[in-house]
């Protein structure tokens, strides 16, 4: 038996070493062959990487308020695409899509989300004279600004992605325009950015010191970002372009800034109470949609931002209602109301 046994023995072990020479290969194999797919993964990327950077900037604008020194507002020189429709998912599982056409005007899914529910929103006190506070004070309204309009884009089944924020002490260039701007503030779609200056704002604003003026003004800007992710924007831009005449394309600007006016008044009615905003700063609010309409005596060439009663009228229906669907612009049976 003790023979049998040295016999199997050196067998176990020569079958031992062959089998680990035959792991030692298929590990060698194992590693070539996820070596090729790390190489060709890369490659992937960098000439999908290519491809995009190519495609160059998207030239989609919408200029920022006026406050009655006619404020260029650039059209959108180049028809774009706007951000792709939906997002990335899991595979089998329906992507959101955004709206398109008429259908994004004046039937928009925001439409019907409700009131904003933000989450409370105090802000600390404003020192008008310190950028940094500016700069501070600006942040956290763009934040609650952020969780504001997630919570409505998730309820009407859009995708939404926040936008930047470009908040200038020292002058910049955007795809859009450079900065310093006439507007002291603009929100660029090319880069879904909001720009504004911490310390030109203050100086247009003729040194304010309510501290809901420059909220309502970041806010403002914040609905042309609105309006862009909601996809109303590609279709504006395309109609607006259709236009023959500064008259018809103005008509389409000052149903765009009034809904902006609305949407901030919307935002700014839902967090009064942890703002918190009393009386005194609704006051404070309509007076500053008065103050940057357009001029009575204007030309119509520079009629686009609604006249001083319409930008009161839309403000305040949107801080009473704090709904998107109270800021429908696009389909009023009062045209008056977007003159």
């Amino acid at each position: 038996m003790s023979g049998d046994l040295g016999f199997g023995g050196a067998d176990a072990a020569s079958r031992l070493a062959h089998s680990r020479r035959a792991h030692r290969t298929n590990r060698r194999v194992f590693g070539v062959v996820c070596g090729l797919l790390v190489v060709l993964l890369a490659l992937s990327l960098l000439s999908w990487t290519t491809t995009v950077q190519e495609g160059g900037p998207d030239t989609d604008t919408v200029s920022g308020r006026a406050d009655g020194t006619g404020d260029e507002k650039p059209g959108q020189e180049h028809p774009v695409e706007d951000t792709p429709s939906g997002q990335l998912g899991l595979p089998g599982r329906a992507l959101p899509e955004r709206p398109t056409g008429h259908t994004a005007l004046v039937s928009n899914p925001l439409y019907d989300t409700g009131r904003l529910s933000p989450l409370p929103c105090p802000v600390p006190e404003l020192d008008v004279e310190d950028p940094d506070s500016m700069e501070r004070f600006l942040h956290l309204v763009a934040d609650c600004l952020d969780d504001a309009w997630t919570t409505q884009f998730d309820r009407a089944g859009i995708p939404f992605a926040p936008p930047n924020r470009v908040f200038w002490s020292e002058p910049g260039v955007s795809p859009c325009r450079a900065y310093p701007s006439p507007a002291g503030a603009f929100y660029c779609r090319a880069s879904s950015a909001i720009y504004i200056g911490t310390s030109d704002v203050v100086e247009k604003w003729n040194g304010s010191e309510d501290s809901v003026v420059y909220a309502s003004l970041l806010a403002h800007e914040y609905g042309h970002h609105v309006q862009g992710e909601s996809g109303l924007l590609e279709y504006y831009h395309e109609q607006r372009q259709l236009e023959e005449d500064d008259a018809g394309r103005n008509a389409w600007t000052r149903r765009s800034e009034l809904q902006a006016n609305c949407l901030a008044g919307a935002f700014l009615g839902s967090v009064r109470v942890s703002y918190p905003l009393d009386s005194g700063d609704l006051e404070a609010l309509l007076e500053d949609a008065s103050a940057t309409a357009d001029r009575a005596d204007g030309p119509d060439e520079e009629r686009t931002h609604g006249s001083a009663d319409n930008s009161v009228w839309w403000t305040r229906a949107g801080w009473e209602e704090q709904s998107a669907g109270a800021c429908n612009t696009w389909d009023v049976d009062d045209g008056d109301l977007v003159k």
